[in-house]
This record gives C-alpha cells, structure tokens and sequence, in this order.
C-alpha cells in the first residue's frame, strides 16, 4: 500500500480512518503486515522480496505498508500547504529519496561527490535525449498469454450467425444434462424438474427458459466454447430455474453435468459469487476483456442491485472500447419485471442502460421466449463480435404456461429482434399496434384474447439496442390500414424505455404509416421504481392494459 499519509484529498488521517494504520483492514483475514520507510530503498527492496517469497511459499496474503509522502501537490494546481502548512514546512527541508540514499552511500564509502554528480549529470542528459530510462527493468512478455483479437475486429452487431443445433444434439444433450452417478440422491423437486426436461428434449413436452438456457450452455460447451457463469446463487438460480448444479441429499456432495458432457468438450466454471455486486462484475468484466472465445456471464439476483456496481457499468462496460479500444463480450442477465413486489426487486434500471447506449457500444436485449433467450446466448458466442450483452431476463415468465417455445424453434431459425403478432389476426383488419418488451406482453395479449379483441395487434421489441429499426419497420408493413400505434412499458413512464428510444420507435413507425404518432401508455412518472403494495400494483397494470386495449383516443 502505497501511504503518502494523505488519502487523496483527505488531508488528515482522522477523516480517513478510525485505525491507526492504513493497512489495518487485511488484518481481518490475518495477512502479515510490513511497515517500512519509503525513504530507505535497500529496507524496501527486502521487505518486498520478503514478502514475495511468503505468498510463492504459503499461497497467502501479504501486505507492505510502504511510509512516504507527497512532495507535490494532488495536481499541477494544486497548493497542499494551503491544508497542510506543518507537514509541507517539514517537507520543503527534507531531502528527497535519492539525495539520502547518495548521502549515505558516500559516509559508507561506497560513492564520491564526483561520482553522484556525474550520474545525475547523465540521467538528466539521457532525459533530454527521450531515452527510456528503465528499460533494463522490462522483461521479455510471456507471449503464451497473448490473446489474437483479429477475428474479433471491425464487426457490426448484425454480423450472421448460425446458432441452430440439430435436434438430435439436443435429444442427446438433454439425456447428458440429466444424467447423475449411480447412488446420487437427487431433491425430489429437482428430480421432477429433471424429468419434465428428459421431456422436453425428446419434444414431448413444450420447452421452457431453464431448459432452453442449459441447452445454450451444453451446445456451446460440445462445440469448443467455454462458459463462465458467476453471480449471488447462480448454480441454483435465485428463482431455482437454473440448476446447474446438483447436491446429493445423503453427503451434500455436489455434481455439475455441464462439467461432464465429454472429454473434449470446453470447460464450463460456475461459481456463486460474493454478496458485491462491484466487485465480482469489476472482475468478470476484466475476464471477458482478455477472454473473447468462450462466454463469461454474470447474473444478478435480483436486477435493482446491479446499481451496486453502477461505477463498473459506467466507467468500463458501457465505454471501455470507446476509451481503451478495450473489446469485451460480457454478459449481463438481470431479472427485471414488475409483479408487485416492491421498488427493490422489481426493475433493472433498464432506462440506465439505454441512457448509456451510443456508438454501438452495447447490446440491451430483452428476451421474451425459451428459444429467444437461447439463441441469443448462443449468438453472443459463435458470432464474432465482441460487446457487452445486457439481458432483462424474466422471473414469473420462467414458469409462465404461455412462455415456451417448442423444441423445433432451437434447431432453426434465430434470435429475433422483433416478433410480430403471434395469434392468427388479419393483418387488413388491424387498426393499431401495440408495442412492447418483456413479460407485459403475456398480459397485454391474455387480456385481448380476454376481450375478444381481432383489430389490435402485439409487437414485441427482443433487442432495444442497437435499435432494429429495418427489423421494425418490415413488421409495421404488415398492417396497411394501421390507424394507431401505441408503446406499452410497465415501468414509469420516466424509467424503462419510452425516454430513451420513443423518437426511434416513432420513425420507424412514421416510415411506414407518416400520419399515425407513436403514443405513450403505461404508469405514470414515478420517483420509486415500483409501487410499494400488490393492490396498488394490480390496479396500476389494470389501468395501462385498458387504455392499451380501449377505444381509440379521439373517439371513433
């Protein structure tokens, strides 16, 4: 730890700390501590090759509090004695590093006056020559390290990719995936879930998320992709879709089947993760960004605490290549949707993410069926591009009888950015679109069938960004006699989508029917993310979905 006594622009230790030492802290994990005088480089250079050989010989933390100061100021304008006028006073007479250890070379004998100036003489002249100056510091790079980035470069994010599998890998995959050791006792509520999805790859029976998520992983795996998934209860699933990995309930031992598809196959890591939020996705995105050939997950449990890592998402994932040309293929599931359960567990911030959108330097997903969300996973590995993915991955929809896919739609076709209407409408009788994203979609078209309603149709938005615009407007086209078009959000109307992509979705709409204008229907602004009552939730969701589904707002 570098201790110039200053912490930044904490000018006195008081304001910084309660302990005496700065490097009080790793004592909770009973690291050694080494204090030593930054003015005496021949103490450091042993305390440091100390230190080195205690972690090489016991694989542990080691800490070395290096005592120095700051002789300048925090930057070119700035005056510490304006704060610090006593420590400065002392400063200002103190010799530095270098004229100390001169000084105390020559009382040993070991340097003259001549020989200490001279070298002076020439470092400066070298500086002014531009020579390097610790170039005999620099050792040869470690080139089994490097990582060839040039399949990766210069791609856009509609780059073609095949992420199909046949169905009879995922009949097999589906027999590997569940599959566990002779005498491993299974929990009788995942043995269940284990045997609807023997089902559901032999197509008997309807896929869902969890089954479609896994085979996403077990394809990747068999075809030389590695998976790394991390987060707060991952191998479960907070909403236990996931079960990636088992517990026997005789030994609590634990098996991976993702782990044990074949020895060729990929590696595949699953770890769940620390409660910080910042730290682990800090990490995992600095993992993807020396990692592009596998995919590197990262979930949250709930997507309200992905705001605990807002720095991360800022200053890295949203900006990293436009700053550093830094590529990174992390993704981001967070759990989003509003189902009465209170402002902390029921939104993303998905407004955050958009606000962040520019320059293609992001994907915001928000997938909406099995085969979706598995088409998507796959692609954000096999296609050649490199960005981070943001999904807002559903929590009631994981169980939702609606929400399947069936298993053919794995082996063709693709991720969607638009899917049109789903029921069997005349497309001459509609007379308004409504679009939307998420889970609110399964509401929207359980009311309209409620109501026997055949002139409205439903468009969902699976990729907000970048915007589908030509995707979009290729729908729109299906409908000519369209005489409205609403965008139905479930969050405020000053979070979620509206604010960031309503003038996209208006042009698209304007593109193809020029008098009809994109309205607005959904809860009003609010500064909570959610309502704080299940009641006041159910009748907010009323009221959008029969505004959404009334009359025409002029009246005829």
């Amino acid at each position: 730890m570098l201790n110039n006594q200053i912490g930044f622009t904490t000018s006195e230790p008081a304001d910084a700390r309660s302990t005496e030492y700065c490097t009080d802290i790793p004592k909770m994990v009973q690291a050694p501590i080494f204090h030593v005088n930054g003015d005496d480089p021949e103490a450091v250079v042993f305390v440091t090759q100390l230190a080195v050989d205690y972690r090489n010989q016991f694989n542990k933390d080691v800490v070395i509090d290096l005592v120095c100061y700051r002789r300048r100021g925090h930057n070119e304008a700035d005056e510490p004695s304006v704060t610090q006028p006593g420590m400065y006073d002392k400063i200002k007479l103190h010799p530095s590093t270098r004229d100390l250890y001169a000084q105390r070379l020559i009382a040993d004998g070991l340097l003259t006056h001549e020989q200490d100036a001279a070298w002076v003489e020439e470092y400066r002249e070298a500086l002014e020559r531009d020579e390097p100056m610790v170039s005999s510091l620099v050792s040869e790079p470690n080139k089994a390290l490097f990582v060839d980035w040039s399949p990766y470069l210069g791609h856009r994010w509609d780059v073609a990719a095949d992420t199909t599998v046949p169905l009879g890998r995922l009949k097999a995959l589906s027999e590997q995936t569940n599959a566990v050791p002779e005498a491993f006792s299974v929990h009788r509520v995942v043995k269940k879930l284990m045997d609807d999805r023997l089902k559901m790859g032999a197509g008997a029976q309807e896929v869902n998320w969890g089954f479609a998520e896994t085979m996403a992983y077990a394809s990747l795996l068999e075809e030389g992709y590695p998976v790394r998934l991390t987060g707060q209860d991952v191998g479960r699933g907070t909403f236990s879709h996931r079960h990636a990995v088992l517990h026997n309930q005789r030994d609590g031992q634990t098996y991976v089947p993702l782990q044990e598809l074949s020895t060729e196959q990929a590696p595949f890591r699953i770890y769940d993760s620390l409660l910080s939020e910042e730290a682990v996705l800090a990490f995992e995105y600095g993992y993807a960004t020396t990692s592009p050939g596998g995919l590197v997950v990262w979930e949250a449990q709930f997507g309200d605490f992905a705001n605990g890592a807002q720095v991360v998402i800022d200053q890295f994932i949203s900006s990293g290549e436009n700053k550093w040309n830094r590529l990174c293929g992390l993704t981001m599931l967070l759990p989003h949707g509003y189902e009465g359960q209170g402002p902390e567990h029921s939104s993303a911030r998905l407004e955050r993410f958009l606000q962040l959108c520019a320059e293609d330097n992001i994907q915001v997903c928000i997938p909406s069926t099995p085969a979706q969300v598995f088409h998507m996973l796959r692609r954000q590995a096999v296609r050649p591009l490199r960005t981070p993915l943001v999904v807002m991955t559903p929590k009631s929809l994981l169980r939702h009888k609606e929400a399947v896919s069936r298993l053919e739609e794995l082996s063709e076709g693709g991720f969607q950015t638009v899917i049109d209407e789903t029921d069997a409408l005349d497309p001459k009788a509609v007379k308004r679109v409504v679009l939307c994203a998420g889970k609110v979609f399964y509401d929207l078209r359980a009311s309209r069938r409620d109501r026997g309603i055949e002139d409205i149709a439903i468009v969902r938005i699976e990729q907000m960004y970048p915007f589908p615009r030509f995707d979009l407007q290729a729908v729109l086209a299906r409908y000519p006699n369209l005489e409205d078009a609403v965008w139905v959000q479930e969050e405020p109307k000053n979070q979620g989508t509206w604010y960031a992509m309503q003038s996209r979705m208006a042009t698209a709409v304007r593109r193809e029917k020029v008098d009809v204008y994109l309205r607005y229907v959904g809860r009003e602004p609010s500064a909570s993310a959610a309502a704080g009552y299940s009641a006041l939730h159910l009748r907010e969701q009323e009221e959008f979905i029969d505004e959404a589904l009334g009359p025409m707002p002029w009246g005829f």
